[in-house]
């Protein structure tokens, strides 16, 4: 079965490589000579996910997936969310994303100490924050959808050397034992500490595109 990926990411090529396996072959737009970027302008994961999909189909007229993730964390409502790949100014700057991360959450913890030393209403005062995925998946003309959650918190210490985007400062309330179970996050692993391996099974990416590798399995 062939599926183009609408991206340009590699890591992202690699990770949808190890999950789908190899029954899937996984081909990129740049690889089939569509170097068009779609213009993502769903204010949702769900609508930027169905978007990017739809330009595959449209332009290359194969069977496609598309994915659009995003970090929510409380104490900035929500945000960054759908802009988190330009959290920074600049798509896919990794550590200006991050500066920008840390420096507003900065700013709404001294507004939440300002709150409770004049009582007033207070800024919910926590770091807690989600990875979000929406992976939208178009084939013989049908649109299916699938979602992964990774939950966890901000830690204001950058620690690992693996992964990209936030994993160097998102630590996941839970990780695999060596046998494989999920338990608590006891050492404040982060993301980029945990390894390819790891990150593939418990990632927000990785529960989309499992599910999806479920879903493609029964076809």
């Amino acid at each position: 079965m062939k599926l183009v990926f609408a991206t340009q990411n590699a890591h992202k090529v690699e990770e949808a490589r190890g999950i789908l396996g190899a029954d899937v072959e996984i081909l990129t737009p740049a690889e089939l000579g569509l170097t068009e970027d779609v213009e993502e302008t769903g204010t949702t994961l769900e609508e930027n996910s169905l978007l990017k999909a739809n330009f595959i189909r449209e332009r290359l007229g194969i069977d496609c997936f598309a994915d659009d993730s995003g970090l929510e964390v409380d104490i900035l409502n929500g945000a960054p969310g759908v802009y988190s790949a330009r959290y920074g100014g600049e798509a896919h700057n990794f550590e200006a994303n991050i500066r920008a991360l840390l420096k507003n959450i900065s700013l709404r913890l001294m507004e939440s100490g300002f709150a409770r030393q004049y009582k007033t209403e207070k800024v919910k005062d926590t770091l807690k924050a989600r990875f979000r995925t929406v992976a939208t998946l178009i084939i013989g003309g049908e649109v299916k959808t699938f979602e992964g959650v990774l939950e966890g918190r901000i830690t204001f210490f950058r620690a690992g050397e693996g992964g990209f985007g936030y994993d160097p400062v998102f630590v996941p309330d839970e990780i695999l034992s060596p046998e494989g179970a999920l338990i608590p996050n006891s050492e404040r692993l982060t993301i980029a500490q945990l390894g390819t391996d790891v990150k593939n099974q418990i990632s927000h990416r990785s529960k989309a595109l499992h599910a999806m590798a479920a879903y493609l399995k029964t076809l």
